[in-house]
């Protein structure tokens, strides 16, 4: 198991061809490429496997819709297995669109906190590696404001709970690159499917 990222120079190539992706999302209807209405806000989150995690997001009033991916690391339109060997520096993420009209990053990010254990470096649960750490990628300074004040909230409630420190990651959002077709909205497709999510009991202010 790949347990440190690595170094840009260590990285694997990757390919110049994104991933094909089409249809709609199949739970809210909508597209799950760009482009987006202006109107809307994204968000990028790490919370483990990505196949409980979009499911939490999209379940969510005002998300318009959802996507799992790759992001934070290094390698251009990384396959799942490359992603699975450690040596892309990417972690399993899910892309948010939300109305804000509807809900607000907060909201986002309680359902973000509250649906994983963000203490574990890198793993959740007994998913181990890279690919598997806790993050918030930001597309505003709003959202990066929220998140860091979200996540000193949130250590204060898991401190008190006797948990560690938080290890996630919150930076800016660089690429985004989709995973393969059958992992989108994966556990509508397979409603028993492999959900190793859970979070931690302790609510978020």
């Amino acid at each position: 198991m790949k347990l440190k990222l690595p170094e840009p120079h260590e990285a694997l190539a990757g390919r110049d061809t994104a991933m094909p992706i089409e249809g709609s999302h199949l739970v809210l209807g909508n597209r799950i490429t760009p482009p987006f209405d202006e109107a809307l806000h994204v968000i990028y989150l790490g919370m483990g496997c990505f196949w409980g995690a979009e499911r939490m997001m999209w379940r969510l009033p005002g998300v318009f819709t959802t996507a799992a991916g790759y992001q934070g690391g290094f390698t251009p339109n990384p396959i799942y297995e490359e992603v699975c060997s450690g040596l892309t520096g990417h972690t399993e993420a899910v892309l948010v669109v939300f109305d804000p009209k509807q809900t607000d990053v907060d909201a986002i990010l309680k359902c973000f906190w509250e649906g994983h254990d963000p203490t574990q470096g890198m793993r959740q649960g007994n998913d181990i590696g890279t690919q598997y750490r806790s993050a918030i990628y930001f597309t505003s300074a709003a959202q990066e404001t929220a998140a860091s004040g979200s996540k000193a909230r949130f250590q204060a409630a898991l401190s008190r709970s006797s948990y560690g420190e938080i290890t996630t990651e919150i930076a800016p959002a660089g690429p985004f690159y989709y995973a393969e077709p059958y992992h989108q909205q994966y556990l509508e497709r397979v409603p028993g499917g492999y959900c190793g999510l859970g979070g931690t009991g302790v609510r978020a202010a």
